[in-house]
């Protein structure tokens, strides 16, 4: 998902896309562990993607507690 898209969406709305990831993250961990994945850079772009999100949220919340000051 592209940082545009997700600069978009609403605090709650990228709070759950960040869960949804995470869940996804732990699968891809767990075949991984039962040498199931071929693909490991799935983790990796997984990991990055989810550093995404959290950082949007962190600059919506600065950017609403800069507001109310």
């Amino acid at each position: 998902m592209k940082t545009s898209e997700l600069r978009e969406m609403s605090a709650a709305e990228l709070e759950r896309k960040a869960g949804e990831l995470r869940r996804e993250l732990l699968t891809l961990r767990i075949q991984r562990a039962g040498q199931q994945l071929k693909n490991l850079l799935k983790i990796r772009e997984l990991r990055r993607e989810i550093a995404r999100v959290l950082t949007i949220i962190n600059e919506k919340k600065k950017s609403k507690t800069a507001e109310v000051k």
